[in-house]
């Protein structure tokens, strides 16, 4: 789940990197579902490891259990829960330069 959000992080850079250097609002069309995606796997992750998710949608398979996982840092915050905040506010963003450059 996390080289599926580093890779969504990795195409959001490239997408709106390009879109800022041409100055095309089109880029933020395409980067809106991206990061719609990746708060949803975010929010998912977050439910998993907080126990809210069924055991038949648990996805682990052998080795370490991934709703298990100690992701802490600064003070117990989660790695999920910063994936969620960035993803989320990326979103929020690219929402809101969408509404003020609207033609």
């Amino acid at each position: 789940m996390a080289v599926a959000a580093f890779n969504l992080v990795s195409t959001l850079v490239l997408i709106l990197g390009m879109a800022a250097y041409r100055n095309h609002r089109e880029g933020a069309l395409y980067a809106l579902p991206l990061a719609a995606l990746g708060a949803a796997m975010a929010a998912y992750h977050t439910l998993l490891i907080a126990g809210w998710v069924p055991r038949a949608w648990v996805p682990c398979g052998t080795g370490a259990s991934c709703a298990n996982q100690a992701l802490e840092i600064f003070y117990g915050i989660q790695i999920p829960w910063l994936s969620l905040a960035a993803f989320g506010l990326i979103a929020a963003l690219l929402l809101v330069y969408l509404k003020k450059t609207s033609p």
